[in-house]
Protein backbone atom coordinates (compact mmCIF):
# COMPACT_ATOMS: atom_id res chain seq x y z
CA UNK A 1 0.00 0.00 0.00
CA UNK A 2 1.09 3.56 -0.59
CA UNK A 3 2.00 5.35 2.63
CA UNK A 4 0.96 8.98 3.06
CA UNK A 5 4.04 11.25 2.99
CA UNK A 6 2.81 13.12 6.07
CA UNK A 7 2.49 9.87 8.05
CA UNK A 8 5.96 8.77 6.98
CA UNK A 9 7.42 12.12 7.92
CA UNK A 10 5.74 12.02 11.34
CA UNK A 11 7.07 8.50 12.02
CA UNK A 12 10.61 9.41 11.01
CA UNK A 13 10.50 12.47 13.25
CA UNK A 14 9.16 10.50 16.22
CA UNK A 15 11.72 7.67 16.10
CA UNK A 16 15.32 8.11 17.23
CA UNK A 17 16.58 4.98 15.49
CA UNK A 18 16.71 4.42 11.73
CA UNK A 19 13.46 4.07 9.77
CA UNK A 20 13.83 2.22 6.47
CA UNK A 21 11.33 1.42 3.75
CA UNK A 22 10.78 -1.59 1.50
CA UNK A 23 13.67 -2.15 -0.88
CA UNK A 24 16.14 -0.02 1.07
CA UNK A 25 19.60 -1.62 0.62
CA UNK A 26 20.28 -1.02 4.32
CA UNK A 27 17.58 -3.43 5.54
CA UNK A 28 19.65 -6.67 5.42
CA UNK A 29 22.49 -5.13 7.42
CA UNK A 30 20.10 -3.67 9.99
CA UNK A 31 18.30 -6.92 10.76
CA UNK A 32 20.71 -9.63 9.58
CA UNK A 33 21.31 -12.01 12.50
CA UNK A 34 21.57 -15.69 13.40
CA UNK A 35 19.36 -17.28 10.75
CA UNK A 36 20.42 -15.74 7.46
CA UNK A 37 17.90 -17.67 5.36
CA UNK A 38 14.73 -15.52 5.57
CA UNK A 39 15.18 -12.38 3.46
CA UNK A 40 13.03 -9.88 5.35
CA UNK A 41 11.87 -6.89 3.30
CA UNK A 42 8.97 -5.25 5.19
CA UNK A 43 7.08 -2.20 4.05
CA UNK A 44 8.55 -0.31 7.01
CA UNK A 45 11.47 -1.23 9.28
CA UNK A 46 11.80 0.63 12.58
CA UNK A 47 15.16 -0.01 14.25
CA UNK A 48 14.06 0.90 17.76
CA UNK A 49 16.50 2.42 20.21
CA UNK A 50 13.95 3.05 22.96
CA UNK A 51 10.52 2.11 24.20
CA UNK A 52 9.28 5.39 22.74
CA UNK A 53 10.41 4.24 19.29
CA UNK A 54 8.34 1.09 19.69
CA UNK A 55 5.28 3.11 20.71
CA UNK A 56 5.66 5.35 17.65
CA UNK A 57 5.99 2.32 15.36
CA UNK A 58 2.91 0.59 16.75
CA UNK A 59 0.79 3.76 16.57
CA UNK A 60 1.92 4.34 13.00
CA UNK A 61 0.91 0.79 12.09
CA UNK A 62 -2.45 1.19 13.81
CA UNK A 63 -3.18 4.43 11.97
CA UNK A 64 -2.16 2.94 8.62
CA UNK A 65 -3.74 -0.51 9.01
CA UNK A 66 -0.42 -2.36 8.90
CA UNK A 67 0.58 -5.55 10.71
CA UNK A 68 3.41 -5.37 13.26
CA UNK A 69 6.07 -8.02 13.74
CA UNK A 70 9.21 -8.05 15.84
CA UNK A 71 12.74 -9.30 15.28
CA UNK A 72 15.64 -9.23 17.71
CA UNK A 73 18.53 -11.67 17.29
CA UNK A 74 17.26 -13.56 14.26
CA UNK A 75 16.52 -16.90 15.93
CA UNK A 76 12.80 -16.25 15.39
CA UNK A 77 10.75 -16.15 12.19
CA UNK A 78 11.88 -18.84 9.69
CA UNK A 79 9.81 -17.23 6.92
CA UNK A 80 10.44 -13.91 5.18
CA UNK A 81 8.56 -10.85 6.47
CA UNK A 82 7.59 -8.82 3.40
CA UNK A 83 4.71 -6.66 4.57
CA UNK A 84 3.67 -4.40 7.42
CA UNK A 85 5.92 -2.84 10.03
CA UNK A 86 8.89 -4.78 11.35
CA UNK A 87 10.22 -3.54 14.68
CA UNK A 88 13.87 -4.48 15.22
CA UNK A 89 14.96 -4.52 18.86
CA UNK A 90 18.60 -5.42 18.36
CA UNK A 91 19.75 -1.83 19.07
CA UNK A 92 17.61 -1.69 22.23
CA UNK A 93 19.46 -4.02 24.60
CA UNK A 94 21.09 -4.02 27.99
CA UNK A 95 20.65 -5.45 31.48
CA UNK A 96 20.75 -4.05 35.01
CA UNK A 97 21.23 -6.25 38.08
CA UNK A 98 19.99 -5.75 41.64
CA UNK A 99 22.17 -8.33 43.43
CA UNK A 100 20.44 -7.95 46.79
CA UNK A 101 17.00 -8.60 45.35
CA UNK A 102 18.45 -11.14 42.85
CA UNK A 103 16.62 -9.36 40.03
CA UNK A 104 17.69 -8.57 36.47
CA UNK A 105 15.87 -6.07 34.24
CA UNK A 106 16.36 -6.69 30.50
CA UNK A 107 15.65 -4.41 27.57
CA UNK A 108 13.82 -5.82 24.57
CA UNK A 109 16.76 -6.91 22.42
CA UNK A 110 18.98 -8.36 25.17
CA UNK A 111 20.68 -11.68 24.52
CA UNK A 112 21.16 -14.30 27.21
CA UNK A 113 24.94 -13.87 27.06
CA UNK A 114 24.66 -10.32 28.39
CA UNK A 115 22.55 -11.48 31.33
CA UNK A 116 24.79 -14.46 32.13
CA UNK A 117 27.90 -12.29 32.19
CA UNK A 118 26.35 -9.52 34.30
CA UNK A 119 24.80 -11.92 36.82
CA UNK A 120 27.98 -13.97 37.27
CA UNK A 121 29.77 -10.93 38.67
CA UNK A 122 27.45 -11.21 41.69
CA UNK A 123 27.52 -15.01 42.09
CA UNK A 124 24.12 -15.23 40.40
CA UNK A 125 22.74 -16.90 37.29
CA UNK A 126 19.63 -16.59 35.10
CA UNK A 127 17.67 -19.67 34.14
CA UNK A 128 18.88 -19.32 30.60
CA UNK A 129 18.66 -21.14 27.31
CA UNK A 130 21.38 -23.35 25.89
CA UNK A 131 22.55 -20.59 23.51
CA UNK A 132 24.07 -17.35 24.78
CA UNK A 133 23.25 -15.58 21.50
CA UNK A 134 19.48 -16.11 21.52
CA UNK A 135 17.21 -13.23 22.49
CA UNK A 136 16.28 -13.64 26.16
CA UNK A 137 12.77 -12.22 25.90
CA UNK A 138 11.55 -14.01 22.78
CA UNK A 139 12.92 -17.25 24.19
CA UNK A 140 11.24 -16.75 27.58
CA UNK A 141 7.88 -15.84 26.06
CA UNK A 142 7.79 -19.38 24.64
CA UNK A 143 8.60 -21.00 27.97
CA UNK A 144 12.24 -21.90 27.48
CA UNK A 145 13.84 -25.28 28.23
CA UNK A 146 17.49 -24.65 29.06
CA UNK A 147 20.42 -26.72 30.36
CA UNK A 148 19.22 -26.40 33.99
CA UNK A 149 15.53 -27.04 33.33
CA UNK A 150 14.99 -30.14 35.46
CA UNK A 151 16.36 -28.33 38.51
CA UNK A 152 14.82 -24.89 38.00
CA UNK A 153 11.96 -25.37 35.52
CA UNK A 154 11.05 -23.35 32.45
CA UNK A 155 12.84 -20.03 32.04
CA UNK A 156 9.44 -18.32 32.00
CA UNK A 157 8.85 -19.58 35.55
CA UNK A 158 11.47 -17.02 36.64
CA UNK A 159 9.92 -14.04 34.85
CA UNK A 160 8.61 -11.50 37.36
CA UNK A 161 7.25 -8.79 35.09
CA UNK A 162 7.04 -7.26 31.63
CA UNK A 163 6.51 -3.93 29.91
CA UNK A 164 4.53 -4.29 26.69
CA UNK A 165 3.43 -1.91 23.95
CA UNK A 166 -0.10 -3.14 23.28
CA UNK A 167 -2.05 -3.21 20.04
CA UNK A 168 -3.51 0.15 20.99
CA UNK A 169 -0.05 1.73 21.22
CA UNK A 170 -0.13 1.94 25.02
CA UNK A 171 2.62 0.86 27.43
CA UNK A 172 1.20 -1.83 29.72
CA UNK A 173 2.90 -3.23 32.83
CA UNK A 174 2.20 -6.92 33.48
CA UNK A 175 3.10 -8.75 36.68
CA UNK A 176 1.31 -10.64 39.46
CA UNK A 177 -0.29 -7.41 40.72
CA UNK A 178 -1.00 -5.49 37.50
CA UNK A 179 -2.67 -6.96 34.43
CA UNK A 180 -2.25 -10.43 35.86
CA UNK A 181 -4.06 -12.00 32.89
CA UNK A 182 -1.42 -10.66 30.51
CA UNK A 183 1.34 -11.74 32.90
CA UNK A 184 -0.07 -15.27 32.86
CA UNK A 185 -0.14 -15.22 29.06
CA UNK A 186 3.37 -13.86 28.56
CA UNK A 187 4.86 -16.71 30.57
CA UNK A 188 4.59 -19.27 27.81
CA UNK A 189 1.99 -17.82 25.42
CA UNK A 190 4.75 -16.70 23.04
CA UNK A 191 3.25 -13.90 20.92
CA UNK A 192 0.37 -11.84 19.60
CA UNK A 193 -0.02 -9.59 22.64
CA UNK A 194 2.20 -6.64 21.73
CA UNK A 195 5.89 -5.75 21.66
CA UNK A 196 7.69 -6.62 24.89
CA UNK A 197 10.16 -3.83 25.61
CA UNK A 198 11.35 -4.97 29.04
CA UNK A 199 11.40 -8.13 31.12
CA UNK A 200 12.24 -8.59 34.79
CA UNK A 201 13.58 -11.98 35.85
CA UNK A 202 14.61 -13.48 39.16
CA UNK A 203 18.16 -14.87 39.36
CA UNK A 204 19.41 -17.84 41.38
CA UNK A 205 22.51 -17.93 43.59
CA UNK A 206 24.96 -20.15 41.72
CA UNK A 207 28.76 -20.10 41.58
CA UNK A 208 29.69 -23.53 40.16
CA UNK A 209 28.29 -26.37 38.07
CA UNK A 210 29.53 -29.86 37.38
CA UNK A 211 28.69 -29.84 33.71
CA UNK A 212 29.74 -30.17 30.09
CA UNK A 213 29.55 -32.91 27.48
CA UNK A 214 31.29 -36.15 26.58
CA UNK A 215 31.52 -37.44 23.00
CA UNK A 216 31.51 -41.02 21.76
CA UNK A 217 32.60 -42.26 18.34
CA UNK A 218 30.29 -43.90 15.81
CA UNK A 219 30.90 -47.59 16.74
CA UNK A 220 29.60 -46.92 20.27
CA UNK A 221 26.60 -44.73 19.48
CA UNK A 222 23.90 -47.38 19.82
CA UNK A 223 25.22 -48.76 23.13
CA UNK A 224 25.68 -45.32 24.68
CA UNK A 225 22.34 -44.02 23.45
CA UNK A 226 20.52 -46.98 24.98
CA UNK A 227 22.44 -46.57 28.23
CA UNK A 228 21.45 -42.89 28.27
CA UNK A 229 17.79 -43.75 27.60
CA UNK A 230 17.71 -46.07 30.60
CA UNK A 231 19.86 -43.85 32.86
CA UNK A 232 18.00 -40.62 32.08
CA UNK A 233 14.62 -42.09 32.98
CA UNK A 234 15.40 -42.11 36.73
CA UNK A 235 17.52 -39.12 37.68
CA UNK A 236 17.22 -36.65 40.55
CA UNK A 237 16.06 -33.14 39.73
CA UNK A 238 19.59 -31.90 40.34
CA UNK A 239 20.52 -33.34 36.92
CA UNK A 240 19.54 -32.03 33.49
CA UNK A 241 20.87 -33.95 30.51
CA UNK A 242 20.57 -34.27 26.74
CA UNK A 243 21.95 -36.51 24.04
CA UNK A 244 22.84 -35.24 20.56
CA UNK A 245 23.61 -37.26 17.46
CA UNK A 246 25.63 -35.10 15.07
CA UNK A 247 27.35 -35.55 11.73
CA UNK A 248 30.15 -33.06 11.16
CA UNK A 249 31.19 -32.10 7.62
CA UNK A 250 34.84 -32.56 6.61
CA UNK A 251 35.60 -28.84 6.44
CA UNK A 252 38.22 -26.68 8.13
CA UNK A 253 35.61 -24.72 10.08
CA UNK A 254 34.96 -27.86 12.15
CA UNK A 255 37.55 -28.60 14.88
CA UNK A 256 39.89 -31.35 13.72
CA UNK A 257 38.83 -34.04 16.27
CA UNK A 258 35.22 -33.84 15.03
CA UNK A 259 35.86 -33.15 11.36
CA UNK A 260 34.09 -35.63 9.08
CA UNK A 261 32.83 -37.74 11.96
CA UNK A 262 29.46 -38.87 13.29
CA UNK A 263 29.51 -38.56 17.06
CA UNK A 264 27.17 -38.84 20.01
CA UNK A 265 27.38 -36.11 22.66
CA UNK A 266 25.93 -36.63 26.11
CA UNK A 267 25.31 -33.25 27.75
CA UNK A 268 25.14 -32.98 31.51
CA UNK A 269 24.52 -30.36 34.17
CA UNK A 270 24.50 -31.13 37.89
CA UNK A 271 23.68 -28.66 40.65
CA UNK A 272 25.52 -29.63 43.83
CA UNK A 273 28.77 -31.14 45.05
CA UNK A 274 31.10 -32.10 42.19
CA UNK A 275 31.90 -35.50 43.68
CA UNK A 276 28.21 -36.39 43.71
CA UNK A 277 27.84 -35.08 40.17
CA UNK A 278 30.72 -37.26 39.02
CA UNK A 279 29.21 -40.32 40.73
CA UNK A 280 25.84 -39.79 39.08
CA UNK A 281 27.48 -39.41 35.66
CA UNK A 282 29.64 -42.53 35.97
CA UNK A 283 27.16 -44.85 34.15
CA UNK A 284 27.59 -42.73 31.03
CA UNK A 285 31.38 -42.45 31.23
CA UNK A 286 31.63 -46.22 31.63
CA UNK A 287 29.19 -47.03 28.81
CA UNK A 288 31.93 -47.06 26.14
CA UNK A 289 35.36 -45.57 25.45
CA UNK A 290 35.05 -41.79 25.68
CA UNK A 291 36.27 -39.96 22.59
CA UNK A 292 36.31 -36.44 24.08
CA UNK A 293 35.49 -35.51 27.68
CA UNK A 294 34.47 -31.96 28.61
CA UNK A 295 32.45 -32.57 31.78
CA UNK A 296 34.06 -30.68 34.64
CA UNK A 297 33.52 -28.10 37.33
CA UNK A 298 32.64 -24.88 35.52
CA UNK A 299 31.44 -21.38 36.22
CA UNK A 300 27.79 -20.60 35.40
CA UNK A 301 29.26 -17.93 33.12
CA UNK A 302 30.31 -20.83 30.86
CA UNK A 303 26.88 -22.49 30.78
CA UNK A 304 26.63 -22.15 26.98
CA UNK A 305 29.56 -24.60 26.66
CA UNK A 306 27.31 -27.45 27.82
CA UNK A 307 25.48 -27.56 24.49
CA UNK A 308 27.98 -25.56 22.41
CA UNK A 309 25.23 -24.31 20.12
CA UNK A 310 26.50 -22.56 16.97
CA UNK A 311 27.07 -18.86 17.51
CA UNK A 312 27.93 -17.79 13.96
CA UNK A 313 25.17 -16.66 11.57
CA UNK A 314 24.09 -18.92 8.74
CA UNK A 315 21.01 -20.46 7.11
CA UNK A 316 19.20 -22.79 9.49
CA UNK A 317 16.28 -25.20 9.50
CA UNK A 318 14.84 -27.14 12.41
CA UNK A 319 11.83 -29.19 13.51
CA UNK A 320 10.92 -29.93 17.11
CA UNK A 321 8.51 -31.98 19.19
CA UNK A 322 8.01 -33.20 22.75
CA UNK A 323 8.18 -36.86 23.73
CA UNK A 324 6.39 -38.76 26.48
CA UNK A 325 9.25 -41.19 27.01
CA UNK A 326 12.43 -42.58 25.47
CA UNK A 327 13.36 -46.28 25.49
CA UNK A 328 15.38 -48.85 23.55
CA UNK A 329 12.76 -49.15 20.80
CA UNK A 330 12.81 -45.38 20.35
CA UNK A 331 16.61 -45.48 19.95
CA UNK A 332 16.36 -48.28 17.37
CA UNK A 333 13.77 -46.31 15.38
CA UNK A 334 15.73 -43.06 15.50
CA UNK A 335 19.09 -44.57 14.59
CA UNK A 336 17.52 -46.65 11.84
CA UNK A 337 16.32 -43.43 10.22
CA UNK A 338 19.17 -40.96 10.82
CA UNK A 339 21.98 -42.92 12.50
CA UNK A 340 25.49 -43.62 11.17
CA UNK A 341 25.50 -44.80 7.57
CA UNK A 342 21.99 -43.56 6.73
CA UNK A 343 23.22 -40.59 4.62
CA UNK A 344 20.45 -38.33 5.86
CA UNK A 345 20.21 -34.55 5.35
CA UNK A 346 19.50 -34.25 9.09
CA UNK A 347 22.77 -32.87 10.45
CA UNK A 348 21.93 -33.22 14.14
CA UNK A 349 19.24 -34.55 16.44
CA UNK A 350 19.14 -33.63 20.11
CA UNK A 351 16.90 -35.20 22.73
CA UNK A 352 16.67 -33.36 26.06
CA UNK A 353 15.49 -34.94 29.29
CA UNK A 354 12.98 -32.61 30.89
CA UNK A 355 10.46 -33.27 33.65
CA UNK A 356 11.40 -32.61 37.24
CA UNK A 357 10.81 -28.93 37.95
CA UNK A 358 9.35 -28.38 34.46
CA UNK A 359 6.33 -30.45 35.48
CA UNK A 360 5.27 -28.00 38.20
CA UNK A 361 3.49 -24.79 37.31
CA UNK A 362 4.23 -21.52 39.09
CA UNK A 363 1.91 -20.08 41.75
CA UNK A 364 -0.95 -18.39 39.94
CA UNK A 365 -0.31 -20.50 36.85
CA UNK A 366 1.24 -19.80 33.47
CA UNK A 367 0.51 -20.46 29.81
CA UNK A 368 3.44 -22.84 29.20
CA UNK A 369 2.64 -25.87 27.07
CA UNK A 370 4.40 -29.22 27.37
CA UNK A 371 4.69 -29.56 31.14
CA UNK A 372 3.58 -33.18 30.92
CA UNK A 373 6.35 -34.27 28.55
CA UNK A 374 9.42 -36.19 29.65
CA UNK A 375 11.71 -35.29 26.75
CA UNK A 376 12.09 -32.73 23.97
CA UNK A 377 13.50 -33.50 20.51
CA UNK A 378 14.86 -31.15 17.88
CA UNK A 379 16.09 -31.94 14.37
CA UNK A 380 18.66 -29.68 12.72
CA UNK A 381 18.83 -29.85 8.94
CA UNK A 382 21.86 -29.45 6.73
CA UNK A 383 22.38 -25.68 6.23
CA UNK A 384 21.56 -25.78 2.53
CA UNK A 385 18.56 -23.58 1.62
CA UNK A 386 17.93 -25.74 -1.45
CA UNK A 387 16.76 -28.45 0.96
CA UNK A 388 14.53 -26.27 3.13
CA UNK A 389 11.29 -26.29 1.10
CA UNK A 390 10.86 -29.97 0.31
CA UNK A 391 13.70 -32.34 1.16
CA UNK A 392 14.14 -31.62 4.87
CA UNK A 393 10.40 -31.37 5.60
CA UNK A 394 9.83 -34.69 3.83
CA UNK A 395 12.55 -36.42 5.86
CA UNK A 396 11.25 -34.87 9.07
CA UNK A 397 7.67 -35.88 8.27
CA UNK A 398 8.78 -39.47 7.78
CA UNK A 399 10.73 -39.52 11.01
CA UNK A 400 7.88 -37.90 12.94
CA UNK A 401 5.50 -40.58 11.68
CA UNK A 402 7.94 -43.32 12.72
CA UNK A 403 8.28 -41.78 16.19
CA UNK A 404 4.52 -41.32 16.65
CA UNK A 405 4.29 -43.83 19.56
CA UNK A 406 6.60 -41.60 21.60
CA UNK A 407 5.48 -38.10 20.51
CA UNK A 408 3.51 -36.07 23.06
CA UNK A 409 0.08 -34.74 22.17
CA UNK A 410 1.01 -31.30 23.58
CA UNK A 411 4.31 -29.62 22.75
CA UNK A 412 5.65 -26.15 23.57
CA UNK A 413 5.79 -23.16 21.18
CA UNK A 414 9.58 -22.81 21.11
CA UNK A 415 9.75 -26.30 19.65
CA UNK A 416 7.12 -25.65 16.98
CA UNK A 417 9.42 -24.15 14.33
CA UNK A 418 7.34 -21.05 13.67
CA UNK A 419 4.12 -23.09 13.36
CA UNK A 420 4.98 -23.92 9.76
CA UNK A 421 3.83 -27.53 10.11
CA UNK A 422 0.04 -27.93 10.16
CA UNK A 423 -1.24 -28.70 13.63
CA UNK A 424 1.81 -27.46 15.55
CA UNK A 425 0.12 -24.23 16.67
CA UNK A 426 -2.82 -26.14 18.10
CA UNK A 427 -0.52 -28.68 19.76
CA UNK A 428 1.59 -26.02 21.50
CA UNK A 429 -0.85 -25.66 24.41
CA UNK A 430 -3.70 -27.63 25.97
CA UNK A 431 -7.03 -26.62 24.42
CA UNK A 432 -8.25 -24.61 27.42
CA UNK A 433 -4.95 -22.70 27.58
CA UNK A 434 -5.09 -21.95 23.86
CA UNK A 435 -8.63 -20.61 24.17
CA UNK A 436 -7.70 -18.39 27.11
CA UNK A 437 -4.68 -17.06 25.22
CA UNK A 438 -6.88 -16.15 22.24
CA UNK A 439 -9.18 -14.15 24.49
CA UNK A 440 -6.26 -12.27 26.07
CA UNK A 441 -4.78 -11.49 22.65
CA UNK A 442 -8.12 -10.00 21.63
CA UNK A 443 -8.16 -7.84 24.77
CA UNK A 444 -4.69 -6.37 24.28
CA UNK A 445 -4.69 -6.32 20.48
CA UNK A 446 -8.32 -5.65 19.51
CA UNK A 447 -7.43 -4.63 15.95
CA UNK A 448 -5.39 -7.80 15.31
CA UNK A 449 -2.24 -5.80 14.73
CA UNK A 450 0.17 -8.60 15.73
CA UNK A 451 -0.15 -11.68 13.44
CA UNK A 452 0.53 -14.83 15.38
CA UNK A 453 -1.68 -17.83 14.65
CA UNK A 454 -1.04 -19.39 11.23
CA UNK A 455 -3.54 -18.68 8.48
CA UNK A 456 -6.41 -21.21 8.35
Amino acid sequence: MALAPAAVEALTAAVTGPVLFQGDPGIPAEIGAFNTFPAHNPEVLVAAESEGDVVAAVRFALENDLAVRTVSTGHGSPTPIVDGVLVSLRRFHGVSIDPDARIAVLRGGTRWGEVIEAAALHGLAPITGSSATVGAIGYTLGGGLGPLARTFGFSSDWARGFRVVSGEGQVVVANEFENADLFWALRGGKGGFGVVTEMTVELVPLTTLYAGSVLFDAPHIEAVYKRWADWSSDLPETVTTAVALASFPPIEAVPEPMRGKTLLAVRYAFIGDAAEGERLFEPIRSAAPVYLDGVRVMSPADVAEIHSDPADPGPSWDRGMMLDRVDGAFVDTLLGAIGPGTHTPIMACEVRRVGGATERDVPGGSAVGGRGAGYALVLIGAPDPALFDAVLPSVADGLTAALAPWVSAVTTPNWAGGFGVPGTFEASWPADTRERLAAIRADYDPAGLFPFAPSP
